[in-house]
């Protein structure tokens, strides 16, 4: 029952990041209540349709110690989830929806998937860039960025880096998986002189073993991201299972990397 507020200090007991989601089952001072001091949290971000909803949410984000902001560029519309749209699930479930719900303007008869899509702007597009940097000082990046004419017009932008991500494979059905890009990523942002120290690349989707992570940062990963096996250990011992779940990751990272003879990263 303690949602994103378990992970916040499961990803503390951890050592890892949490990426705080824009739409949770918790309120986002609830979440940054649940930080110890010192954590370090990024955010993901849907651009709201009125964007000073959005500037009003980063300043609270960087005011609270967020170290990055991950806007979020796959879903101009949430995929069809026919599961979500069967189980038409009716409460609301985050604050930043609360005056929508209030006002009767949000359609929940298809489930929550397509309510949500009431709160992300569908014409967010490269134009934005510029407006998104001046409105914080945290550092900006993509997520879901999915072939490597975007990740380059990325750099060129200022942004401080990209995740490559299909969205958990929910969005468009058959697209590529993350790590399936990352190759040709990282060969375009070398044509243009990125380096890693200038511009982050990270992947997420599917990472479900040690050796996935190897794997992603032998191909040039800054990071990756996990997001269903959280779920999973969250659901079933909660706190306690998601801290497990890292250091089983861990520790067959570890062994891939013995294995393979390669003693750092």
């Amino acid at each position: 029952q303690e949602g994103e507020v378990a992970i916040v200090k499961a990803a503390k007991k951890a050592g890892v990041v949490y990426m705080l989601p824009t739409l949770s089952s918790y309120t986002l001072d609830e979440m940054l209540g649940a930080m110890s001091p010192g954590q370090s949290v990024f955010s993901q971000l849907y651009v709201n349709p009125e964007r000073s909803r959005s500037e009003e949410y980063v300043k609270k984000l960087e005011n609270a110690g967020v170290k990055a902001l991950f806007v979020t560029v796959d879903a101009p519309q949430l995929g069809r989830r026919e599961k979500d749209m069967r189980n038409k699930y009716t409460q609301q479930g985050s604050d930043v929806q609360g005056d929508d719900e209030e006002s009767g303007e949000v359609d929940r008869s298809q489930g929550a998937t397509r309510a949500i899509s009431s709160y992300i702007d569908p014409g967010l597009c490269w134009e934005d860039v510029p407006w998104l940097k001046s409105i914080t000082k945290m550092k900006v990046l993509l997520k879901g960025v999915q072939c490597a004419e975007d990740a380059v017009q990325a750099y060129k932008a200022g942004l401080a880096g990209c995740v490559l991500s299909n969205h958990g494979g929910r969005q468009l059905d058959t697209c590529r998986a993350g790590i399936e890009v990352l190759p040709e990523v990282m060969e375009a942002l070398k044509g243009v002189g990125a380096t890693r120290q200038d511009f982050d690349v990270m992947v997420d989707g599917g990472i479900r073993r040690g050796a996935d992570i190897f794997k992603a940062v032998a191909l040039g990963a800054t990071a990756c991201g996990v997001g269903r096996p959280v779920l999973y250990s969250l659901a079933s011992y909660g706190e306690k299972g998601i801290v497990k779940m890292v250091h089983l990751l861990q520790d067959e990272l570890l062994m891939v990397m013995r294995l393979s003879g390669t003693p750092n990263i």
